[in-house]
Parts: C-alpha cells; sequence; structure tokens
C-alpha cells in the first residue's frame, strides 16, 4: 500500500512539475489543484450541510434584483469567452479535426490562454448558483446532477489550464460558454418574475441543448484517437470521461423531468377521453329515457282521448 501511495505522489509531481504549462505556472489558484479542491469541498459542505441547516429557521430570501444581475453578469462574460474563443481560435485559426498544442508566446496564443483561464475563474462563479437555490430555500433544485456538474467542472478546468490551455481540449469550454449564454439568458427571464413565464416555453429544449453539447464534445474528441495529431490524448481522455458522465447525468433528468410528465399527461388526457365517453354516452342513455318517456305520456294522452 506504501508503494502505491508513493508510486501516486510520483506520478503527480512528474505531471504538475514536469508536464504541466509553464506559462500559467505563477498565476492566480495555479501553483496547485489543492485550493480548487478546497473551495469544491467547502461548497458541497454549504449546499448539503450548512447552507439549509442555516436557512432552517429562517424565511427564503428574495434575491430577485440580485438574481437578474447576477444572471446578466453570466451572459454578457459567457459572450465574451465565446467570442475571443472564436476571434483567436475556433472560427478563424483552429482546425476542428485537428489542433495541436501551441506552446508559444504569440500574442494569438497568450489571448487564448488567458480565455481559458478566465474560464477557470468563472467555473467558481458559477457555485453561486447554488448558494442562491439554498438562500432562496429551493432545495428541490439542489439536484444530484447539480451538485456533482459544479463540483467537478472548477476541478477539471483546472487541470486543462495546467496541462492544456490552448488546442484541441479548448472546444469544451468554447461550446460550453455558448450553451451558457443560452441558459443564463432564460434564467434572466425566470428571475423577472411570473409575468414572464409565458416566455420560458422551451425550458425543454435548453436541457436538450445541454447534452447535445456533450455529445459534441465527446465526438470532437473522440476523432483524434483515430488520427495523428500532436496533442495529449491522455487529457482527451479526461475530457471524454467527463462529457459522458454529465451527459449521462443529464439524460436521467431529461427522461424523469420531462418523459415521465409526458407519459402522466397522455395518460390524464387518455382518462378524460375516457370521462367524456362515459358522460356521452349517460347523457344520450338520459336522453333516450326521457325521449321513451315523452312518447309514453303522448300514447296515454291520446287513449284518454279515445
Amino acid at each position: 500500500m506504501t508503494e502505491v501511495i508513493k508510486t501516486v505522489i510520483t506520478q503527480y509531481h512528474e505531471i504538475i512539475d514536469n508536464q504541466s504549462d509553464p506559462r500559467v505556472k505563477n498565476w492566480f489558484l495555479m501553483s496547485s489543484p489543492l485550493p480548487t479542491m478546497a473551495i469544491c469541498l467547502l461548497y458541497l459542505y454549504f449546499a448539503t450541510i450548512a447552507g439549509p441547516k442555516f436557512m432552517k429557521t429562517r424565511k427564503p430570501y428574495n434575491l430577485k434584483s440580485i438574481l437578474i444581475v447576477y444572471n446578466l453578469f453570466q451572459v454578457i462574460f459567457n459572450s465574451y469567452l465565446f467570442y475571443e474563443g472564436s476571434a483567436v481560435g475556433w472560427l478563424n485559426h483552429y482546425n476542428f479535426r485537428c489542433q495541436p498544442m501551441d506552446y508559444s508566446e504569440k500574442p494569438l496564443t497568450i489571448r487564448m490562454v488567458k480565455a481559458v483561464w478566465w474560464y477557470y475563474i468563472l467555473k467558481h462563479i458559477d457555485l453561486l448558483d447554488t448558494i442562491f437555490f439554498v438562500l432562496r430555500k429551493k432545495n428541490n433544485q439542489i439536484t444530484n446532477l447539480h451538485l456533482i456538474h459544479h463540483c467537478i467542472m472548477p476541478f477539471s478546468v483546472w487541470f486543462g489550464v495546467k496541462l492544456a490551455p490552448s488546442g484541441h481540449g479548448t472546444f469544451f469550454g468554447y461550446i460550453n460558454c455558448f450553451v451558457h449564454v443560452i441558459m443564463y439568458f432564460y434564467y434572466v427571464i425566470a428571475a423577472l418574475g411570473p409575468r414572464f413565464q409565458k416566455y420560458l416555453w422551451w425550458k425543454k429544449y435548453l436541457t436538450t441543448v445541454q447534452m447535445i453539447q456533450f455529445v459534441l464534445i465527446t465526438v470532437h474528441s473522440c476523432q483524434l484517437f483515430f488520427i495523428d495529431c500532436d496533442y495529449p490524448r491522455s487529457f482527451l481522455l479526461i475530457v471524454i470521461i467527463h462529457a459522458i458522465l454529465i451527459l449521462g447525468l443529464f439524460w436521467n433528468f431529461y427522461r424523469t423531468t420531462y418523459q415521465k410528465t409526458t407519459t402522466k399527461n397522455e395518460e390524464t388526457k387518455t382518462q378524460n377521453r375516457g370521462t367524456s365517453k362515459l358522460q356521452y354516452c349517460f347523457i344520450i342513455e338520459n336522453k333516450s329515457t326521457e325521449d321513451s318517456r315523452d312518447g309514453m305520456s303522448e300514447e296515454n294522452k291520446l287513449k284518454k282521448g279515445r
């Protein structure tokens, strides 16, 4: 067991000290993964234990104005990062088929590296989503999918910045920023209040878009295992595992939330149709009985007249 631990520690230092990108070595939070791990653990503790305990005897906080500002900030920040990814990478200089790592100090390359680092910082800001749920006592929205997704992202993106902050793997953050622009725009409308609920009919499709992004990320990453490309496949393997895991969680959420709801609605419609048919038959039967009674009354009148 001791040898196994020693091997793990040795491999860790080999990766962090010798295989990491020297350009980000002295950047904020990039010297070690431990601060990010600590932040994620504190987040998990607050979301599941400390937060609900704190709110147990308190009324939900009204955070409408804060949520509108926060969600608008997310739309703007994600739009900026998507623009950066487009301008210096995926819509101008990068190849969707194979984009090797670039360790140079070229202005465009450094610009991409900085965008990837800001994306990493943004994943910490995303944790506020859950904090707001707790303070508003929306504990039903703090699902396993929500917690796992928010815990994994900062930690996994840290390794992305540390080992491969340019090249093929940046597609993950690029497409994710685009999806988050749509998602947080939805949240902006939702935060405006009940009057705007009628404009949120596309909520179901938002989950579909989330799943499509992880399918695209998986396919985009997998192709490098079948062609020659100067990009670390070991890192792409981490990206693929991450994407498939989150895709599975989203699919389970979609299935339990929307497919069951659809099934229940269909069952309700069927029951209503059945009830309507019974009511119709009952009305027809009553009408027939009334007609028969009317007929008998007319016949009796004729007999009396005779």
